[in-house]
């Protein structure tokens, strides 16, 4: 079967935003009397979504946070999030563009662990909404990468647009992280990696790994589904 249809990841593949994330974690945090430095974000908490990074720090802190304590972080870090990116492209070089191309050729999906309104808010500001048949976001599912279930969802919403039933395995996943890489594989997709927030070793597992977004070859996609 030939490739149908490409599912990104949002964070570390079109948007170069993780920086951001880390300084509005670090400023809500802050108030709290807790540090997060950014080698400890990248090889702890990048992985997770808002609800589990506060999560995680709660217990690795010993703060004891309560639900509604990180509704409340939540809530502040996306207020924060969204006055840093205000004034500011944060797409990585390239990735309009190859968004349109991919657009073009197949539907396109993202599948991601940032809020959904973080992801619409950079996608209609760069004129990319429209290019996207479906978004799933933190709270379209009940757990978060690593699990399969944003990339299950992702490939749902991709085969009801098209009126038939989409087989994973007839998708390609963009991601650029391990969380990323183990819920598309759990989910039956194929998986390119990009090397833009980790090395190429930490993507090993990866069918495709690439440097940057901007490199992103449909034919080398598509040359997946001939081996």
């Amino acid at each position: 079967m030939p490739l149908r249809a490409i599912v990104f990841d949002f964070d570390g593949v079109l948007a170069n935003s993780e920086p951001l994330h880390l300084r509005a974690y670090q400023d809500v945090l802050a108030s709290e009397g807790v540090t997060l430095t950014e080698g400890d974000y990248y090889t702890r908490y990048l992985g997770y979504d808002d609800v589990g990074v506060f999560r995680t720090l709660s217990t690795d802190r010993g703060r004891g946070w309560t639900p509604a304590d990180i509704e409340r972080l939540i809530t502040e870090k996306a207020a924060r999030l969204e006055a840093l990116e205000r004034h500011h492209s944060i797409l990585f070089p390239g990735a309009a563009e190859v968004v349109k191309r991919a657009a073009g050729a197949v539907p396109i999906a993202i599948a991601s662990g940032a809020l959904g309104a973080e992801i619409r808010r950079v996608l209609a500001r760069e004129q990319l909404t429209s290019c996207f048949t479906a978004i799933v976001a933190a709270e379209d599912t009940p757990v978060s990468k690593p699990a399969p279930e944003p990339y299950r969802r992702a490939v749902e919403l991709l085969g009801r647009e098209i009126g038939e039933a989409l087989p994973a395995t007839d998708c390609v996943a963009v991601e650029d992280s391990r969380w990323g890489l183990e819920s598309a594989r759990k989910a039956g997709l194929r998986t390119v990696g990009v090397a833009q927030t980790y090395e190429r070793s930490a993507l090993g597992e990866a069918d495709l790994i690439i440097d940057t977004i901007e490199s992103l070859d449909l034919d080398d996609l598509a040359r997946l589904y001939s081996t």
